[in-house]
């Protein structure tokens, strides 16, 4: 399996595999309260362990559903968060999945954050409803459900027999194949008519598969405590400090101009103007950002090769380059057309208080 899924780890973050094809358990007397306080009280002592995990969920992007429906059904388990690009390329399958499925068969989905600002409630709302995903998603905020299932990747899907049991699991990208005929399998054990496969995935937007063949460049994280690919002397130093971004870049570095302060997470810019630089080759350049205080947006400004990006803007950027920064996610800044070569984007910032968090490419 190439190394490119969401990194392994717990979150926060870590380092592990991204593949082809990407903190604290709740105790004991913790998850009655959760379950209560979310209308899924009333486990059998019967239920299955991962079936049951979900009563741990901190709250759900819209009404909890029944677990106890679940019980005789196969059901597909989906970890991921809002950031995660490898998360959304998955979706289109899922997606059709839920829809194609629909006897004996059930999704979840399970929203276990990365960064801070995706544990809120009315940030995951707003990030999920343009992406009309039609099964329930749980907040995982406490891990709870994450730990339950043993769970190391963004994204990782299970599989569940109408018993419970994990059956099969896939991490990361792809094995879209392979997981749709273990659904039918599972289905077909439990009496269901095979019928027809899943409908061909209409893929666009964000959700467009990577160009694989041309990806050369690695997640980038931006701030002190994973900056592995910032070029600067003496690495990533946290706290406030004046960055000067170097004449050249090698391949896969990044680089800070301006005034910015570092912190475990994320960086964010003090004083207005200030530039964030990186070498990369990839199709798709995207970026993890938004303003520090909601009401404040960030208006950013992007070139490839010193020049507008022109046809190669991504969806979040207008012909001129511009875009305003108004909410934390990820943000498509460039969609190259044709021939993919080493090349240099900047994001130049026109207002203070932009926190940046990852590069992801596709």
């Amino acid at each position: 399996m190439r190394p490119l899924a969401r990194r392994t780890r717990t979150p926060g973050r870590d380092d592990g595999l991204r593949s082809r094809s990407r903190r604290r358990v709740l105790g004991a007397t913790a998850m009655p309260l959760a379950a209560a306080r979310f209308g899924l009280v009333g486990a059998a002592q019967s239920e299955p362990r991962h079936i049951a995990a979900l009563r741990r969920a901190t709250g759900w992007v819209d009404t909890p559903p029944s677990l106890a429906a679940f019980a005789g059904q196969v059901v597909l388990v989906q970890f991921g968060t809002y950031t995660c690009i490898n998360w959304l390329r998955t979706l289109p399958w899922v997606r059709g999945w839920s829809r194609t499925y629909r006897e004996k068969f059930a999704v979840v989905g399970v929203h276990t954050p990365e960064f801070a600002f995706e544990r809120r409630l009315e940030n995951v709302r707003q990030a999920l409803a343009p992406l009309a995903l039609p099964f329930p998603i749980a907040l995982d905020n406490d891990q709870a459900i994450w730990r339950a299932f043993d769970n190391r990747y963004w994204p990782a899907l299970y599989i569940l027999d109408v018993r419970g049991r994990i059956r099969a699991h896939h991490f990361g990208e792809g094995g879209y194949d392979a997981s749709e005929q273990t659904i039918r399998d599972l289905l077909r054990e439990a009496g269901v008519p095979a019928g027809a496969v899943a409908a061909p995935v209409a893929v666009h937007g964000i959700e467009e598969q990577a160009d694989w063949r041309s990806l050369k460049s690695p997640e980038m994280y931006l701030a002190s405590a994973r900056a592995e690919h910032f070029a600067a002397l003496g690495g990533a130093t946290p706290g406030r400090r004046v960055h000067a971004a170097p004449a050249r870049l090698g391949l896969n570095q990044w680089a800070l101009h301006g005034e910015w302060t570092m912190a475990e997470e994320y960086t964010q810019l003090n004083q207005a103007p200030g530039r964030l630089v990186c070498r990369f080759q990839a199709r798709d350049v995207h970026l993890v950002m938004g303003p520090h205080r909601p009401d404040l947006p960030v208006r950013v400004r992007v070139s490839l090769d010193s020049q507008p990006p022109g046809p190669a803007r991504g969806l979040d950027v207008g012909g001129d380059g511009l875009l305003t920064v108004r909410d934390q996610r990820v943000h498509q800044l460039i969609r190259q057309p044709g021939a993919i070569a080493p090349r240099t984007v900047t994001i130049e910032f026109l207002d203070a208080g932009a926190e940046v968090f990852a590069f992801t490419f596709g």
